[in-house]
């Protein structure tokens, strides 16, 4: 491990490799407090929005528990007043990214030249209790460009924990076999679904993948409600034996949870975020319990934010101390996204349910999912492609009804037709596609 504890960024001192984060509970607690108090004090003085909403409230310290007094702030606020949170002036803003708008119109997200090392610390942090070590050479398989903040991010985090970057981004399973061929990385950062296509061709092609001990996989939940593998993840395993780390993220929040070596709930930086769960009321909720995620990131200069709903919905681990050391609290997987939910003949549930019974079926290559209805019932229909003409819209449908209890119509599309309508929206895969009228 590097000696080299601390690494200066800007007027601020980061730590690449969470001492603070194995500190006894009563430490972090303290610290971040005065973290969190230093961060509502520059959004009263710098944000205009913050200014405006925060005028009327007493400028008061904060603790951990007395911060749900303060209001929440919503993606709605973000598109209605976007340069209202704004916190710097224009020369001092370094980098301007857009929200992925998998659930909306993208956003505005401006950073400032310290924010960007900010995430680069994050992700340095996150990659180090994944396992990635000094020295191990890194595949990235997602785009540092088209306004995306997250390559960026993944980039700058495996140059300052001392790791080498190979920046094949969104390409062929064809370039990346060869380029790990030429360069035998260590660990790869991309989607899961995209890593379990790259797992099945390396397979095919007889390429020896035990060089990789590392999968970071971003924007795909990995683990269901009980920590247990997903049937994605179960895929990533076959071709990756014990390689696979979840990691959540949001280009609002500049801040990511990533597994450590136990795999049981991403690990928010201690000094980089305080989480809460909320109910529908926006009251806060204990562990254990799920609800929408609530975010403040601690120490951004650019675009500062207080309780930030992301709408993603999961829940923190009620255990305190993870088997890795860590003390920080761990974020379970997402189980869904609010705007996602769905009613379907007086049941609730979420698009994982159907992907996860996608995912289990070899012979379904790729697919989505379209819904529709009012706001009494939801109609969905399933899109799939398939391998072999064996697996049929009906044996597909009678698999969805086997696991959920629901019958859903299924059809049959080209492998072509399915990858364009899946990635011609976002930079992310996205499967679920809401045609819902309000």
């Amino acid at each position: 491990m590097c000696l080299c504890l601390l690494n200066r960024c800007g007027n601020m001192d980061f730590d690449v490799h969470g001492r603070l984060d194995f500190a006894d509970p009563e430490v972090i607690r303290a610290e971040q407090t005065r973290l969190l108090n230093e961060h509502v004090a520059y959004c009263r003085a710098r944000s205009p929005f913050y200014r405006r909403v925060l005028r009327d409230r007493p400028d008061r310290p904060v603790t951990i528990e007395t911060l749900a007094e303060l209001p929440l702030t919503g993606k709605a606020d973000l598109a209605e007043f976007n340069d209202s949170f704004v916190a710097l002036p224009p020369e001092e803003i370094a980098d301007i990214s857009f929200t992925s708008g998998t659930t909306g119109h993208p956003c505005r997200i401006f950073y400032s030249a310290n924010d960007l090392r900010r995430l680069g610390y994050n992700d340095a942090k996150g990659f180090i209790a994944a396992g990635i070590r000094p020295g191990d050479r890194v595949l990235l398989t997602c785009t540092i460009d088209r306004c995306f903040i997250a390559g960026l991010a993944y980039y700058s985090g495996v140059i300052q924990m001392g790791a080498t970057a190979i920046r094949n981004g969104l390409n062929t399973l064809e370039s990346h076999a060869e380029i790990m061929r030429l360069t035998r990385p260590g660990a790869i950062v991309g989607v899961p679904s995209f890593l379990a296509k790259l797992g099945e061709y390396l397979a095919e092609t007889g390429y020896d993948t035990s060089s990789v001990h590392t999968l970071v996989c971003i924007g795909e939940p990995l683990r269901t409600r009980d920590l247990r593998l997903t049937p994605l993840g179960q895929k990533l395993d076959r071709h990756f034996p014990g390689a696979a780390h979840s990691t959540y993220a949001s280009s609002e929040i500049v801040t990511s949870f990533t597994e450590c070596s136990a795999c049981a709930g991403g690990h928010p930086p201690a000094d980089l975020a305080v989480v809460e769960i909320v109910d529908p009321d926006g009251h806060p909720l204990p562990p254990g319990k799920v609800g929408e995620v609530v975010v403040t990131p601690l120490r951004v200069t650019g675009m500062p934010l207080i309780r930030f709903r992301t709408g993603d919905v999961s829940f923190l681990i009620p255990e305190e101390r993870c088997s890795c050391g860590r003390n920080t609290r761990r974020l379970g997987p997402i189980l869904g996204r609010k705007a996602q939910m769905l009613k379907i003949r007086g049941t609730t549930l979420f698009p994982n349910s159907f992907f996860a019974v996608l995912d289990s079926l070899e012979d379904v290559s790729d697919y989505y999912m379209e819904v529709s209805g009012s706001a009494l019932s939801d109609e969905v229909r399933v899109f799939a492609s398939v391998r072999n003409q064996d697996c049929t819209a009906q044996y597909i449908s009678e698999q969805l009804y086997k696991r959920i209890r629901i019958h859903v119509p299924v059809e049959i599309i080209p492998i072509e037709q399915a990858r364009a309508k899946i990635s011609r929206q976002s930079r992310k895969p996205v499967r679920f596609f809401d045609l819902r009228t309000p």
